[in-house]
């Protein structure tokens, strides 16, 4: 049991990305798709699964191997245009993020225990930046992680509803799909909620992080490699738990909501009757503790991607154990700041929660695939790599996942 406490423990940046990866938007994303396709979008999350954990280790490698983010590597290999463009669009892709997470938290306390859904949305981007900039991000995240854990209430709606899992696999494998530009966006959608630019740029920095704390020490090739195995199997551990939620989140909305005739969410007091079969009266209270507590994850890995990404292009400090009080990271912890009360702002419009949650998954989507094209061809160079370049395998991989995304978005657009 102490041999396995130990092992959780060392299990870092993607164990941490996976969690946030199932955020408020992620929930409203995935709770959808099951309301209007039913069991005929499951496929996507198996098919995602390896994809989205061969970018996230394309992007942690570059992170470790190069001792630099994401952004300060783009810095040196690309024009400046390029450079600019890429982080304006995870910038923005962020903030309308953060947007729409901080609403859905705001929209499930009000579901709760009522009052002004807008007052409390604020407390929470005033609460998450005070908690980014003062304290350790390691450190209340170890408490955060509790809250999420009551996503495990869509497991276990899977498993009272006593389904026909040969259905399921047959559903999931043989999925019964009408193309059109309706399921062309869920599958946009879905592929932006699961394979996120900020995920990209947040687990190279937390590897960069890494780094700095081991500053002093000798790498050899072996400490290097070994390494680089532990990435990757931190990374598929926090893929594959990010997607197993995922799975159970749209096969329970399908099985309850879908089967009895609700094919589309429109509101958060919708999606919590997807809890009911398993939470009863309690559904409500497990829903808004599951989208506040990923939210709580997620808001800070959404605004210190971002923070990093500027901080890098700007040539500034940027590490969340810099203390503000003794004048270090003004300027990285301004953009925190900025991008967490941006999404605030942009929270006060007449848009359901819901909605604001989907569509940031579809403009996720649609900027993934200019800063993966940049991380493959980042990950393919010497110049940046060293002798520790991708090898042919993760290479193919990184690029298929960058062309499923492309193609995907181009067959939307021309849809």
């Amino acid at each position: 049991m102490k041999s396995i406490r130990t092992y959780l423990r060392q299990l870092g940046p993607g164990l941490i990305t996976g969690a946030a990866d199932d955020d408020p938007s992620g929930i409203a994303t995935y709770s959808q798709a099951g309301a209007q396709f039913g069991y005929s979008m499951l496929w996507s999350l198996v098919f995602t699964l390896p994809l989205m954990t061969a970018i996230q280790i394309v992007s942690a490698r570059i992170g470790y191997v190069s001792g630099q983010g994401l952004a300060a590597n783009m810095k040196s290999a690309f024009p400046r245009p390029v450079l600019l463009g890429l982080v304006g669009l995870l910038l923005a892709a962020n903030t309308l993020n953060i947007a729409a997470d901080l609403s859905a938290m705001g929209a499930a306390v009000h579901l709760l225990v009522g009052g002004s859904a807008h007052v409390y949305t604020l407390g929470f981007g005033v609460v998450s930046v005070l908690m980014e900039v003062f304290l350790r991000y390691e450190s209340y995240v170890r408490w955060l992680k509790w809250l999420t854990l009551a996503l495990l209430a869509y497991v276990g709606v899977v498993v009272v509803l006593g389904l026909d899992w040969g259905e399921v696999l047959m559903r999931t494998l043989k999925p019964d799909l009408h193309w059109s530009r309706d399921t062309l966006l869920m599958v946009v959608a879905l592929f932006g909620t699961t394979i996120s630019p900020y995920l990209f740029f947040w687990q190279a920095s937390q590897e960069v992080e890494g780094c700095k704390a081991g500053a002093g020490k000798t790498l050899t090739r072996h400490k290097v490699r070994r390494h680089l195995r532990h990435i990757k199997l931190d990374t598929h551990i926090g893929m594959g738990f990010s997607n197993f939620i995922a799975f159970c989140i749209m096969l329970a909305t399908a099985a309850t909501l879908h089967a009895s005739g609700v094919h589309d969410i429109q509101t958060s007091a919708q999606a919590i009757e997807a809890l009911k079969p398993v939470a009863g009266e309690h559904a409500a209270l497990l829903f808004a503790l599951g989208i506040v507590g990923t939210g709580m994850l997620a808001v800070p890995v959404l605004a210190g991607s971002a923070a990093y990404a500027v901080a890098e292009v700007a040539g500034w400090r940027d590490s969340l154990s810099l203390k503000l009080e003794h004048g270090e990271g003004r300027g990285f912890y301004a953009v925190i700041a900025v991008a967490t009360l941006g999404g605030v702002g942009l929270s006060f419009t007449p848009m359901d929660a819901v909605k604001q949650l989907f569509w940031s998954a579809v403009f996720n989507g649609i900027t993934a695939v200019p800063i993966m094209a940049a991380m493959m061809v980042l990950a393919s160079r010497s110049a940046v790599m060293g002798e520790h370049v991708i090898g042919p395998k993760l290479r193919r991989m990184g690029w298929a996942a960058t062309g499923v995304m492309t193609l995907t978005v181009l067959a939307l657009a021309l849809a």
